[in-house]
């Protein structure tokens, strides 16, 4: 919020409420897709808890001024999980809870994939996979260049690595020594139409981004301790940027979304809706 010139950065929430919040996006997610017809149910649940820490607990951003200079920086590179983006930023404040449920439709501010020209909060028009951690790179040598203290997070899939650009801005960062600059990789395993390994075998993940110089950490995604320890590290690493292979389940809180690769971009029906819901209680 702000009061007067000065502006009052998003307070951080007690840790014992991160779980109940991760729940409530969870139950966001499913509702606006079920009630858009359309969307990527999957990976957005996947990643609800490192979106969750990030939020609610880790980022310095205001609400009421998005384009607070001094907020630290999430880009949402696998753009399909926006529902998951959408959903913290109105539970934060961005924008009312109540819009969500306009996802897809007509002239709506939420888009099936990120808007930053039409939604608060939104740092990175998405769509192509593979570009947001070229954009991450950019904004994080912006830091430097114009001697700010913000942070860059940017969240990756695990298929999305599959892609080239990937690779070469991960080069770039490493090059520039950009330690203000966190990669989080949501490695739930799977992509549109199968397994990572299958499509394309990514392994060993982990110790690929540690031979590009990145500082790696390996952390259970769901796991609230291990993200937060990871970022407390991250903020301690100096000369080189970090990265954070999440191992992660696609369809994360649902049981029969779990692991199942036609979840990719199916929406629930109205039966699947209801026991999803039943599920989050």
């Amino acid at each position: 919020m702000t009061i007067g010139d000065q502006i009052i950065p998003f307070s951080p929430v007690p840790d014992t409420e991160l779980s109940a919040i991760a729940k409530q996006l969870r139950r966001d997610i499913v509702t606006m897709i079920s009630t858009a017809g359309s969307g990527h149910p999957g990976g957005s649940l996947s990643a609800v808890e490192i979106i969750t820490a990030l939020y609610f607990k880790i980022m310095r951003h205001c609400p009421s001024e998005p384009g607070w200079i001094e907020r630290d920086r999430f880009i949402l590179s696998k753009g399909h999980a926006a529902p998951a983006l959408y959903a913290a930023l109105a539970e934060s404040g961005y924008f009312p809870v109540s819009e969500l449920a306009t996802l897809r439709k007509l002239g709506s501010r939420l888009q099936g994939h990120a808007d930053r020209t039409a939604t608060p909060g939104v740092e990175m028009s998405s769509g192509s996979l593979g570009q947001g951690l070229s954009f991450g790179v950019g904004t994080a040598l912006a830091a430097g260049l114009n001697n700010k203290k913000y942070r860059v997070y940017v969240l990756i899939g695990g298929g999305e690595c599959n892609e080239g650009q990937v690779w070469e801005a991960a080069m770039s960062a490493y090059h520039f020594k950009l330690d203000n600059m966190v990669a989080f990789i949501d490695h739930n395993e799977l992509q549109l139409d199968g397994t990572n390994h299958d499509i394309m075998n990514i392994e060993p993940l982990g110790e690929k981004w540690s031979a590009f110089g990145w500082h790696t950490i390996e952390i259970d995604g769901h796991n609230f301790n291990e993200i937060l320890s990871s970022l407390e590290e991250a903020k301690n690493i100096k000369g080189q940027p970090t990265a954070i292979v999440a191992h992660t389940i696609k369809g994360k809180g649902i049981s029969y979304m779990e692991n199942k690769v036609e979840f990719h971009g199916k929406a629930p029906n109205p039966e699947e809706t209801k026991k999803a819901l039943q599920e989050l209680a």
